[in-house]
């Protein structure tokens, strides 16, 4: 009886070494491989018909068209490998950005307890009598700059926090306005100005993001970076 038993186990056990080994074959990467591809085109010209052998064209072309298929497949795993690289040095980059300060699109000036502000006025043509208005929070206004005239173009400024009478401002934000007359016509201009870079994302297909107080900005947005 004890035999029987023990005959009953070690099948069992061979039939489980069975069922695993098949498993694993089962598992077994199906993907064609170059060696694969030359054994199936040996035994294909080893079974051809003597009176009707295999056109050199057609095998040239299927041997062609396998080494394409295998070069594409390499070449999308180069670029995978390339595209993780880029997204890695894209951060690194990113990293060094934090602490400088980005030239955006702002009527907001951030003064600190020392320093100076500085900023840009986008003038798209000539302009005459050009006077930057700096107001506080409440909208008062404490200083105004006269840049005279001013040829086309990024027109460059800076404030050094003083009001009228040469007294250092508290920090904090400002707003400014650029006025001038162009074209015989007095109008408000576009300004820009540098905003503290506080941190910054890796967006996917939106590239570097970098985060200000005032919002949040794609990298290839900013005009300038000091």
């Amino acid at each position: 009886m004890s035999n029987d038993i023990s005959s009953a186990s070690s099948t069992y056990l061979d039939n489980l070494r069975w069922q695993d080994n098949q498993t694993k074959t089962e598992e077994k990467d199906d993907t064609l491989t170059q060696e694969d591809f030359f054994s199936l085109l040996t035994q294909q010209l080893s079974f051809q018909d003597p009176s009707k052998p295999a056109d050199n064209d057609q095998m040239i072309a299927q041997m062609t068209n396998f080494t394409m298929a295998e070069g594409i497949s390499n070449l999308n795993s180069k670029f995978e490998s390339l595209t993780a690289s880029m997204t890695s040095n894209s951060a690194l980059q990113a990293s060094t950005l934090v602490g400088k300060q980005a030239l955006l699109e702002s009527n907001m000036l951030d003064l600190n307890e020392t320093g100076v502000s500085k900023g840009s006025v986008v003038a798209e043509k000539p302009v005459d009598k050009l006077t930057l208005r700096i107001e506080d929070e409440s909208g008062q206004l404490v200083r105004t700059i006269e840049l005279g005239a001013q040829s086309a173009g990024a027109i460059r400024f800076e404030w050094d926090g003083e009001n009228e009478d040469g007294e250092r401002l508290p920090p904090g934000e400002y707003k400014i306005k650029a006025e001038g007359s162009v074209n015989g016509d007095y109008t408000s201009l576009p300004i820009a100005t540098f905003k503290n870079i506080e941190s910054v994302n890796i967006n996917g297909s939106n590239g570097i993001i970098i985060n200000t107080k005032e919002g949040a900005v794609r990298l290839t947005d900013v005009a300038e970076i000091a």
